[in-house]
């Protein structure tokens, strides 16, 4: 089974040819050219391309170009925008393009607050329609997911970051774990998968990281492992763990068995955005 790590960036630095809406926490360029780089040298297969958002905000153009350089290695995720109302025909485009498997909506920045909201419900549908899952960064918004879920139970909805908020740099927050009973109501809905992604982040200890299990077991009980999804969310990693960290964590616990990580850290991945990398 392939290791196939379910959230990396990629990015160049800032110029004028594709210029950065904002600058994003970390190193000042991370090309697709060394993401490869670090995922071979962990022994990472494959990763799904999330296209940042904060320097790059609905273009998705320079995650297309890293695809086209390392064909097979990167499935692809564009953000979209809910207030557009043309979304439905950026999503149904989208939906075209070798190698995309999702979409994403940013709902800490500055989405309606409304389960039911139009601009939501028309992403949620066209996502469905062309056969796409919706990735949602939605730390603080636990209570709207659930809603959204309901609403919306043809559409699988992808939990971005364990539904937690997450540091650009340490320390990491006093009570990491805080909302973890919202999050776990979530897999009381069949359409919604978490991604176990950046989880290293929230530790207050060193590598392997020890104390981050009990909760993650947690999330593993009520979801099931064929509702979860391993990734590191590199780079917005960078302050606080390396890329093999944030990989070996997961391959030297004893709190996973050997078909676990099998599910974990690649099957389900592959299930969830129907994609498998080529060799």
């Amino acid at each position: 089974m392939p290791i196939i790590d379910a959230q990396v960036h990629a990015y160049e630095r800032d110029h004028p040819g594709r210029p950065w809406a904002a600058k994003l926490h970390g190193e000042p360029e991370v090309t697709g050219d060394e993401m490869v780089k670090a995922m071979d040298a962990v022994g990472v297969d494959a990763a799904v391309l999330v296209s940042p958002f904060t320097m790059y905000r609905y273009d998705a153009s320079y995650a297309l170009q890293v695809h086209a350089a390392h064909p097979g290695r990167f499935a692809l995720v564009k953000p979209v925008d809910p207030t557009d109302p043309a979304v439905g025909d950026t999503i149904a485009d989208w939906a075209k393009v070798d190698g995309a498997v999702a979409v994403r909506i940013m709902m800490t920045r500055g989405v309606s607050t409304d389960p039911a909201d139009p601009g939501l419900a028309r992403v949620l549908a066209a996502a469905a329609r062309n056969g796409l899952p919706v990735n949602l960064l939605c730390w603080g918004r636990l209570d709207q997911v659930a809603q959204m879920a309901a609403l919306n139970p043809q559409t699988t909805l992808v939990i971005d970051h364990l539904g937690l908020q997450q540091p650009f740099e340490p320390p990491p927050p006093p009570e990491p774990f805080a909302e973890l009973p919202k999050v776990l109501a979530l897999a009381a809905y069949p359409n919604v998968v978490i991604k176990i992604t950046g989880a290293c982040t929230l530790s207050h200890q060193p590598f392997p990281y020890r104390d981050i299990w009990d909760p993650l077991a947690r999330i593993f009980d009520a979801f099931g492992l064929d509702r979860c999804l391993w990734g590191t969310d590199w780079t917005r990693a960078t302050g606080l763990l390396t890329y093999k960290e944030g990989v070996e964590a997961f391959r030297v616990t004893d709190r996973l068995s050997a078909p676990d990580r099998a599910v974990l850290m690649g099957e389900t991945l592959q299930r969830v955005y129907q994609w498998t990398p080529k060799s």
